[in-house]
C-alpha cells in the first residue's frame, strides 16, 4: 500500500469511528441550545471515541492525522453541532504545542495522557480593566509550592476539561500554567450569556490558590509560533460547518414547505426559481467555507512540518503564510456565513421565525464566532502587507490601553 493509500485508509477508519458520534450529537442540538444545556454527554462520547487524539501521533496512542484531515473532521462536527469543535479548540492547540516542542519525557508523557482521553481547556482572557498585554492572574510560590490566583473569562471548554491551559504572570514574565480542574482552588462557572454558541461553556474560571507543578509552567514565548493560525483555523471550521448546516436546513425547509405565495413563481416552494437562487447562494457559501478551511489547513501543515527548526527561515516563512491564509479566510467567511444564515429566511415565510424551529441559531452562532478576533483588524493588516510588505506581530492581545499608548496612537 502506498503512502497515499495508507493515509486515505487511516482517515476512512477515523471517519467511520467518529461520524456516528457526530450524528448523535446533532440529534438534540436544538433543544440543548434552546434550554442552554451543556453538552457534557456529547463531550464524553467524543472523548471516548477518540476525538481528542486525532492529531496525536500513532506511537503515542493517537490517529496521527495531518491538519487537512483534522480540519475536515472539524467541519463535519460543526455541521452537526457548532458548539462542540469550539469546546475542543484549547485542547487542539495544546496538543499542537506539544507536537511542536522538543522531544522529551514530559512531552511524550503528556501526549500519551491526552491520547488516553484527558481534555485540556483554555483560560487566557480577562475582562475588566486589565492592561493591554498583561494578565492579572499571578503565579507565586509559597511553602507548599506553586500557586495560581486570578480570574479568567471566555474559558471555552474548561468546564468540561481535566486541565486548564492558563496564561499567568510569573514574576513579571508572561507564562502558561497547566492547572488541574478537580482541586479545591479551581471554580468554573457556566455564566456565558452570549446569544450565540450558547453551550460552549465560555464562562468564568476562578483560581484561588490553585496548585500547579513546576514542570507544567512554561514561558509564553516558548509556545509554538503558528498558534494564532491554529486557533483561527478551528473557528473557520466552525463557520464552514455552520454554512453546511444552513445549506442542509434550507433544502429541508423548501422540500417540506406546502404553502406558497400567490405572487410567487411556482406552485411548490422547492420549484420557485427565486428561492432556488438563494439556495444556490447558500450552497456556494458552504462550498467556499470548506474549500477555504482546507487551504488554511494545508498552510498550517506546512508550518507544522517545519516546527522542529523553530528559528529557521523556512519555518518563519511558513508561519507567516499560515497566519495570512487564516486571516484571508476569516475576512471572507466572517461576512459570507452570517449572510447565508440570513438569506435562509428569504426563501420562507413568517413561520420560519418560529422559536421551535430555531433557524435563527445558525445566524446567532455564526455571528458569535465571527465576533472573535475582529476581522476588520485582520483586513487592515492584510492590506498593509499587500501594499507595503509589512508583516505584523501575530501574537496579539486585548485590554485597556495605557495613557502612553493612547497618546502614541492619537
Amino acid at each position: 500500500m502506498s503512502g497515499t493509500d495508507h493515509a486515505r485508509a487511516r482517515l476512512a477508519a477515523v471517519r467511520a469511528r467518529l461520524l456516528p458520534v457526530f450524528a448523535r450529537a446533532g440529534e438534540d442540538v436544538v433543544a440543548r441550545e434552546r434550554d442552554r444545556v451543556l453538552p457534557r454527554r456529547q463531550v464524553r462520547e467524543l472523548l471516548a471515541a477518540g476525538f481528542g487524539r486525532i492529531r496525536i501521533p500513532v506511537e503515542f496512542g493517537g490517529d496521527g492525522l495531518d491538519w487537512p484531515e483534522v480540519a475536515e473532521l472539524l467541519v463535519d462536527l460543526a455541521a452537526a453541532d457548532s458548539n462542540l469543535p469550539q469546546i475542543f479548540r484549547g485542547h487542539i492547540a495544546y496538543v499542537e504545542d506539544l507536537l511542536a516542542a522538543p522531544v522529551g519525557p514530559r512531552r511524550d508523557a503528556w501526549l500519551r495522557r491526552l491520547a488516553a482521553g484527558e481534555l485540556v481547556g483554555n483560560a487566557w482572557s480577562e475582562v475588566g480593566a486589565a492592561a493591554l498585554g498583561s494578565t492579572g492572574t499571578r503565579l507565586t510560590r509559597d511553602a507548599d509550592g506553586l500557586r495560581v490566583d486570578g480570574r479568567k473569562y471566555y474559558t471555552t471548554g474548561s468546564i468540561f476539561a481535566d486541565w486548564i491551559d492558563a496564561t499567568v504572570d510569573d514574576g513579571g514574565s508572561p507564562a502558561t500554567a497547566l492547572i488541574r480542574t478537580d482541586q479545591p482552588g479551581v471554580r468554573i462557572d457556566d455564566d456565558w450569556d452570549g446569544f450565540g454558541q450558547p453551550v460552549t461553556g465560555t464562562g468564568t474560571a476562578v483560581f484561588d490558590g490553585a496548585r500547579v507543578e513546576p514542570d507544567d509552567v512554561a514561558a509564553f514565548g516558548d509556545r509554538f509560533r503558528y498558534q494564532t493560525a491554529v486557533y483561527q483555523l478551528v473557528l473557520l471550521a466552525v463557520l464552514a460547518g455552520i454554512a453546511e448546516a444552513v445549506e442542509r436546513d434550507t433544502g429541508e425547509q423548501l422540500r417540506t414547505r406546502a404553502r406558497v405565495y400567490s405572487h410567487g413563481t411556482a406552485s411548490r416552494a422547492q420549484d420557485d426559481p427565486q428561492a432556488l437562487q438563494i439556495a444556490g447562494e447558500v450552497a456556494a457559501a458552504a462550498f467556499t467555507g470548506r474549500a477555504l478551511v482546507a487551504e488554511v489547513a494545508r498552510a498550517v501543515q506546512r508550518a507544522a512540518d517545519t516546527a522542529s527548526a523553530r528559528d529557521s527561515a523556512e519555518h518563519l516563512d511558513a508561519v507567516v503564510a499560515a497566519e495570512f491564509a487564516s486571516a484571508k479566510a476569516q475576512v471572507v467567511l466572517s461576512e459570507a456565513v452570517p449572510r447565508a444564515a440570513t438569506r435562509l429566511f428569504d426563501t420562507l415565510g413568517a413561520s420560519a421565525i418560529s422559536g421551535a424551529r430555531a433557524l435563527d441559531r445558525h445566524w446567532r452562532n455564526a455571528r458569535a464566532v465571527a465576533s472573535h478576533n475582529p476581522w476588520i483588524f485582520k483586513a487592515r493588516q492584510l492590506g498593509d502587507h499587500s501594499v507595503n510588505g509589512v508583516v505584523p506581530d501575530f501574537i496579539w492581545s486585548v485590554g485597556v490601553a495605557s495613557a502612553s499608548t493612547r497618546k502614541e496612537s492619537a
